[in-house]
């Protein structure tokens, strides 16, 4: 603690401070030292606070933010100014200038010194560097009128990042044992293993990805074991024209066109450069499990989603925006029963920007999961051209030898009404036996949200082909002699519409959510499929019993091997902070089960539920789900018996490791997002991101999951911070561009806290109102009277300056061993 009388001489200097004039012409400021409790009113030095323009010339590590927008980490000289050895003149670094995107008349304004390598910015008109080099930033005032760019939910290109090289890797682990029961005895037992991921590398904008896949199954029946990698391909950003450039293994991923694999490049304007209410949206998926199972997402054959779930209903929101076409759904329960379905992604009516063209180009020769290319070469190309706020004229080709086919829409903005698209293709096939197969497609596409109703129709279309109509992974099949899964059979129409709604939504006590997805098929050569969900939820009060809450879903779908359908219901009712207990019943065409339920999701790194009920056998069913949240990765447990029937125990380890030259850290999955690799120095398990995070033993983290090009802050929890530790600058924001390894490296300290008297070589202490600052420049206190001074975060042999009269004079060493908040009589040399 402070003495009483240096905090009343602490107290003085700020009155002091506040009895001044200031004289503009010198852009000084006069401080009245009489009102200072001090016994030499000679020996005080203010000059370090007289000037607000003065900083002491040399190099400082600092944060560059313009209107507040974070430009990253740079090093800032400072030097003497030439024309008055008593003035500092600031280095603005002459590369920093392109990321003010400013306006051309702004940058004809710039002026240039010290061989072009520093920018003069006072030639605009209202732009001002305040000086904050103490506190570790540089802040830069632009006038938003010199700015290219107004938007607050958006950073423009300038300002996005490119990242770090580094290696990652991130994995998905799911396995499970079991065995199932006849007659009361072992039948058979079993054991599933499987893993899918991305490795990768990344190369100033260049990222190399390759995905791979593998899996082991044993019962008695067989043993089979399976890896392979799915593809390898490259891609960069390209934020000059808004586009993004691939080569390798490759998706088409067109919004007019059917998805399908090749090799070869592609290049296609990215909607997540724009700012985030012009962008898309992503594939949901909802369901039912009637006990524990494993659920993977895959797209012909590639798995893209994979975890593990509860009995009961659940939704997955976490597929990428980029995903197109057709997706499998296949559902594996510990009873041993596996439900498959299928998922149309789409995407929002094909709207543009006034003036803006959207499009997607790509070349190359079709191939298959085992790097094989099949097929003749194939260019496609989709475009979209914004020719009001209320009109898009959209269109593409693909032609490919034997086989074109044309594409031409228009998309409008109906306001009030929502969005709408129409549009028509046509393609021409010509068959292995002779003749051509010629024939039209039209779709209509319609997306709205109700704000006054509090309801959204997230997507509603339909689709007309004519009998002698295919896309071409339906031509290429034919070719290749494929008759399987979905390519023999021509679709004649099909509908889908996904929709929400919230009644009574400004009561609390009557709310209703309500959620409804139907898709249908109908095809000239098979029967029609079609598949309704809908999900009813409401949250009420009973008595004394608040948020009580009930859901009911319930799912009827129509495929090529029969129909089925089925249900759940579950009621829940609060028993404490985080804990609930309930009841669950799921129904399906061959089997109800009910079941008491007791869960616990107080600590959100660490939730658990139980459950133990019966089915329509009367047969006993006791199962159980744990999750677990660390910094270095996810885990989930399931495990489940039924009694006669089988015993099971599954699980999913989900996590990633990132290496760059600064270090390397495992972390939790990241999925197909960017990260950022934080390093606080040598101090380690620093919370990070309210301690989702946490610095390893070497000072390094990573944090995964990063939305690319969007503004995105990282901080450091000061309040939770060890005694001995203190964070000078705690807060970092920055855009990244996909797939980048951000790096954010935070000024963290360990160290003591003491008390010090300075003395120079010839014994008297350093005046009134010097400063003591660190190697990186920053000031880490100020002297009081008699040479007192209070430092904090320091270490064992760190040498400190101190500074006064405008420059360093003279410089402290902090011994080897010392206690803390010990006062010391130190050497200032």
């Amino acid at each position: 603690m402070m003495s009483l009388n240096t905090r009343k001489k602490m107290l003085a200097v700020c009155i002091g401070l506040s009895f001044c004039k200031s004289h503009y012409s010198d852009a000084a400021t006069e401080f009245n030292t009489d009102v200072l409790d001090i016994d030499e009113h000679s020996r005080v030095d203010l000059s370090h606070f007289s000037r607000d323009d003065y900083i002491l010339p040399g190099d400082y590590l600092l944060d560059v933010k313009v209107n507040n927008g974070n430009l990253g980490q740079r090093s800032i000289s400072v030097f003497t100014d030439t024309r008055n050895k008593d003035e500092s003149r600031l280095c603005f670094p002459a590369d920093l200038v392109a990321k003010l995107v400013l306006k051309p008349t702004a940058l004809n304004n710039v002026r240039y010194w010290h061989d072009k390598q520093c920018a003069d910015l006072s030639g605009i008109e209202g732009a001002r560097l305040s000086n904050r080099i103490g506190q570790g930033e540089l802040n830069v005032t632009i006038p938003q009128a010199w700015m290219k760019y107004s938007s607050p939910n958006w950073v423009p290109p300038e300002q996005w990042e490119h990242g770090i090289p580094g290696l990652l890797l991130d994995y998905n682990l799911s396995g499970q044992i079991g065995k199932r029961y006849g007659l009361g005895q072992v039948h058979s037992s079993y054991n599933n293993f499987s893993s899918y991921g991305t490795a990768g590398a990344n190369a100033g904008a260049w990222r190399l990805r390759a995905d791979y896949q593998g899996s082991s199954s044993r019962n008695r029946l067989k043993n089979r074991s399976d890896f392979s990698w799915n593809r390898f391909y490259g891609f960069r950003p390209l934020p000059d024209i808004g586009a993004r450039l691939a080569v390798g293994e490759l998706y088409l991923e067109s919004d007019v066109f059917t998805n399908f694999r090749f090799t070869g490049v592609n290049l296609r304007d990215d909607e997540r450069m724009l700012p985030p209410e012009l962008r898309g949206y992503a594939q949901e998926i909802r369901g039912i499990a009637n006990s524990n199972a494993t659920v993977r997402v895959l797209q012909d054959g590639r798995i893209l989603y994979e975890t593990t779930v509860p009995a009961g209903p659940f939704t997955i929101q976490d597929l990428g925006a980029g995903i197109r076409g057709k997706l499998q759904v296949r559902v594996e329960e510990d009873n041993g029963h596996v439900s498959t379905f299928d998922v149309n992604s789409t995407s929002l009516p094909y709207l543009t920007r006034p003036g803006r063209v959207r499009y997607n180009l790509s070349a190359g020769v079709p191939s298959t999961l085992r790097h094989r290319m099949e097929g003749p070469g194939v260019t496609a190309g989709d475009f979209s051209w914004g020719l009001n706020n209320t009109w898009s004229l959209y269109g593409g080709s693909l032609l490919s030898t034997n086989y074109q086919a044309l594409n031409l829409g228009s998309g409008v903005n109906l306001n009030a009404l929502g969005a709408m698209s129409l549009d028509i293709t046509h393609s021409r096939a010509q068959q292995i036996a002779g003749g051509t197969d010629a024939g039209l497609s039209v779709q209509l596409q319609y997306a709205k949200r109700f704000d006054d109703y509090d309801s959204q129709i997230t997507f509603a279309g339909y689709r007309f082909s004519q009998r002698k109509y295919s896309d071409f992974p339906q031509f290429l099949a034919v070719r290749q002699g494929e008759r399987s899964q979905d390519y023999a059979r021509r679709e004649k129409q099909s509908y889908v519409i996904t929709a929400n709604k919230t009644f009574w939504s400004d009561d609390p006590a009557k709310r209703l959510t309500t959620y409804l997805s139907y898709s249908q098929q109908h095809y000239w050569n098979s029967s029609q499929r079609r598949r309704l969900d809908l999900t009813l939820s409401k949250t009420f009060d009973v008595g004394r019993i608040k948020n009580v809450a009930v859901s009911l879903m319930a799912y009827k779908a129509k495929e090529y091997r029969g129909s089925e359908y089925g249900g759940a219901i579950n009621l829940s009712v609060p028993i404490g902070s985080g804990r609930r207990a309930g009841y669950d019943a799921q129904v399906s065409r061959h089997n109800i089960t009910q079941r008491a339920t007791l869960s616990d999701y107080s600590d959100p790194d660490n939730s658990w539920n139980m459950s133990t009920g019966v089915n329509q056998q009367g047969k006993g069913i006791v199962s159980g789900y744990y999750t677990h949240n660390s910094p270095y990765g996810s885990v989930n447990l399931n495990s489940s018996w039924q009694q006669d029937s089988y015993a099971a125990l599954s699980g999913t380890v989900r996590g990633g490791v990132t290496a760059t030259a600064y270090g390397a850290a495992a972390h939790r999955d990241a999925g197909s997002n960017s990260r950022i690799m934080v390093n606080t120095g040598d101090v380690g398990d620093v919370p990070i991101d309210d301690g989702r995070v946490r610095t390893n033993r070497f000072g390094i983290a990573v944090v995964p999951g990063v939305n690319s090009y969007y503004d995105t802050t990282t901080r450091i929890d000061v309040n939770n911070l060890p005694y001995d530790v203190e964070a000078v600058r705690a807060v970092v924001q920055g855009t990244l561009t996909e797939g980048a390894i951000g790096y954010r490296k935070f000024e963290v300290v360990r160290g003591e806290k003491m008390f010090a008297s300075l003395r120079t070589v010839e014994g008297t202490a350093p005046p009134f109102g010097a400063v003591v600052v660190n190697k990186s420049g920053r000031e880490i206190s100020v002297v009081n009277d008699d040479g007192t001074v209070y430092l904090s975060g320091v270490k064992q042999q760190e040498k400190l300056d101190v500074a006064w009269e405008g420059k360093k004079q003279c410089r402290i060493t902090i011994p080897a061993n010392y206690q803390s908040l010990s006062q010391l009589l130190l050497p200032c040399e």
